[in-house]
């Protein structure tokens, strides 16, 4: 499969987590990497983790990154992206993916969530900020992925 038909999807998720939501993005970069290009803000954390299970598995990781240095970026992106913006890179992630995965967060990731959803973005959400309306819920990497893949023939439809 050709870079130009596969799936933009970002993961939005905290630059810090335990090693639950560590494996839980892991796992969600390893099932995407196959028929998406993984997006994340190329740091560490959810960012890492999801970056190395697409790496891991041969899928092109892309990091959109907050500062000035390449070598700022997790081992695992294979693209970096230099912004120079801080958290105003945000608005690139989303506006770059077709769809994405919340997998927990802090008040970056609402941001990013806040800005997919007002930018008519699919968001799924994995273990991340609660109750939020327009995000989809989901309790497995599984699930989640095969939200995204779900709401990218949704969205196609509609086009």
């Amino acid at each position: 499969m050709g870079l130009k038909n596969k799936r933009r999807i970002a993961i939005f998720g905290a630059g810090i987590c335990d090693d639950e939501i560590y494996q839980l993005a892991y796992k969600v970069g390893r099932l995407l990497a196959p028929k998406a290009i993984v997006y994340t803000g190329g740091l560490g954390g959810v960012m890492e983790a999801a970056s190395k299970g697409a790496f891991e598995a041969g899928g092109l990781t892309v990091g959109i990154l907050p500062g000035n240095r390449a070598q700022d970026a997790n081992p695992y992106v294979l693209v970096p992206i230099i912004t120079s913006m801080g958290e105003a890179r945000n608005m690139i992630l989303v506006k770059t993916a077709e769809v994405a995965i919340a997998i927990s967060g802090s008040y970056g990731t609402l941001s990013e969530i806040a800005l997919a959803l007002k930018a008519w973005k699919p968001v799924i959400g994995l273990k991340t900020w609660p109750n939020i309306e327009g995000v989809t819920y989901v309790d497995t990497p599984e699930e989640a992925v095969a939200q995204a893949f779900e709401a990218l023939k949704v969205t196609k439809e509609q086009i």
